[in-house]
């Protein structure tokens, strides 16, 4: 379980990263790594929604900011 959100926090920082790039210059990097190929670069999109929603899941099922309170 802990793995798991670990790598979904590390593709979330990756792709987040591209983003800013993307955002920054215009230039698409994921795209680019991507070699142009679509359905390369919307399987990995959708890896980031897999991610972004177990990463929901995870602060809803365990709440970890619960002892801060």
């Amino acid at each position: 379980m802990k793995l798991t959100t670990l790598i979904c926090c590390g593709f979330l920082i990756v792709f987040g990263v591209l983003a800013a790039v993307y955002a920054l210059s215009g230039f698409d990097l994921l795209l680019f790594l991507c070699a142009g190929n679509s359905v390369v670069y919307r399987s990995l999109l959708s890896l980031a929604g897999v991610g972004a929603l177990w990463l929901l899941f995870w602060l809803i099922a365990f709440r970890p900011t619960k002892p801060l309170s």
